[in-house]
């Protein structure tokens, strides 16, 4: 395993440290990892959404001030190279443990998982248990027996052409993800400038390793305290799975945020602000 820099710094408020870039060479392939530096003893992973490059996270991981967090774009995405062929969620999770080794992380990290990382972050904390601490869950579901959205919704999941086509996600986007992208188009506008296209089969990828998998007949086996966040206004995973999944959990804290299925994106400090409460022990959040 070789780490390289990537020669620049991604830019980031100044009240927050830069976003240092990173090639992490695991088993042959390159890994593209973000990190932001901070003085919290406990790292902050955090597994990104479908066809999302790292980029995307970076006005949240810049609200979390002191929170040293790590995101990777998992491979096929972003500047992570293809993955040799289709794989599961395990083999991401065995990725993930070699990136965080490979900084030089080998103790417990805590683990934040949106929508389709919200799957893989449930797969972390139970695969490798020792290595997750607490455990956030944000606009995510227990997998193949979630409660979904609309048809017409989902089926525009199918296809990664709103990465690809601006003008598209400036159309659907609104109806896609809810919340306030459905008041501030503007929001969608800055949303856009930061995407990158998944390359190849990335995106495919990740659509079929979520094929058949669940979390429901384990999510109740978890030790980690964990955080379920939801969008009140989510048309992609509604909010009846994160109240399903904080039923099942053993010590789960639900905090609903009055937006749609980006509130990481378009409510980053308030989403933030939650997650520094539950990182330091503060259970008294919104309930919805």
């Amino acid at each position: 395993m070789q780490i390289r820099a990537a020669g620049r710094t991604a830019p980031s408020p100044a009240t927050a440290a830069p976003v240092e870039l990173r090639m992490v060479e695991i088993d042959g392939r390159r890994v593209r990892v973000g990190i932001r530096a901070g003085t919290a003893p406990t790292p902050l992973l955090i597994f990104n959404g479908i066809g999302a490059n790292l980029e995307l996270m970076e006005p949240f991981t810049a609200a979390l001030p002191g929170i040293h967090s790590i995101v990777f774009d998992v491979p096929g995405v972003g500047g992570s190279d293809l993955p040799a062929g289709p794989y599961r969620l395990s083999t991401m999770v065995r990725l993930a443990g070699k990136v965080l080794t490979a900084l030089g992380h080998d103790g417990a990290v805590d683990v934040l998982g949106v929508s389709w990382g919200g799957a893989l972050a449930q797969q972390f904390a139970w695969q490798h248990g020792s290595r997750c601490r607490k455990l956030i869950l944000a606009a995510t579901s227990a997998g193949m027996v979630m409660i979904p959205g609309r048809a017409s919704v989902l089926a525009r999941m199918v296809s990664p052409r709103r990465y690809v086509d601006p003008d598209y996600l400036l159309r659907v986007g609104p109806t896609l993800y809810g919340g306030s992208l459905r008041r501030q188009p503007d929001l969608l506008r800055r949303h856009a400038r930061h995407l990158a296209a998944p390359r190849g089969l990335g995106y495919a990828y990740q659509m079929l390793a979520m094929l058949g998998w669940t979390s429901v007949f384990w999510l109740a086996l978890l030790r980690q305290p964990t955080l379920v966040m939801a969008g009140r206004d989510d048309p992609i995973v509604p909010l009846i799975n994160a109240r399903l999944m904080a039923a099942l959990l053993r010590r789960a804290t639900l905090a609903v945020l009055d937006d749609g299925h980006l509130f990481l994106v378009t409510k980053p400090r308030e989403s933030a602000a939650a997650v520094l409460r539950f990182l330091a022990g503060d259970a008294a959040l919104a309930h919805g």
